[in-house]
């Protein structure tokens, strides 16, 4: 049995259907948190979420990997991006 994958439109009109508001209203609403959680982690902040979880920025330092075409080694540079860690128990 496959999973089901909920789109941002998929989520949008489940949103709206159980808040009872407009899908127009509610996809205002959902672009502005995802757009504040990036760039409040962006800014470092930590978003806590409780009984849902917690958004922070993940760094990887830079490293070593291989060109999986040719076998070289390249360097790999230093990054950051965003993390997710779910406190919801299942």
């Amino acid at each position: 049995m496959a999973k089901e994958v909920i789109s941002k439109t998929i989520l949008v009109d489940k949103v709206a259907e159980a808040a009872g508001v407009s899908k127009k209203d509610t996809k205002a609403v959902i672009d502005a948190l995802l757009e504040t959680v990036k760039d409040s982690v962006k800014a470092d902040a930590e978003i806590r979420l409780i009984g849902f979880g917690t958004f922070k920025k993940a760094h990887r330092n830079a490293r070593s990997g291989r060109n999986p075409q040719t076998g070289e080694t390249i360097e790999i540079k230093a990054s950051d991006s965003l993390a997710f860690k779910s406190s919801v128990k299942y």
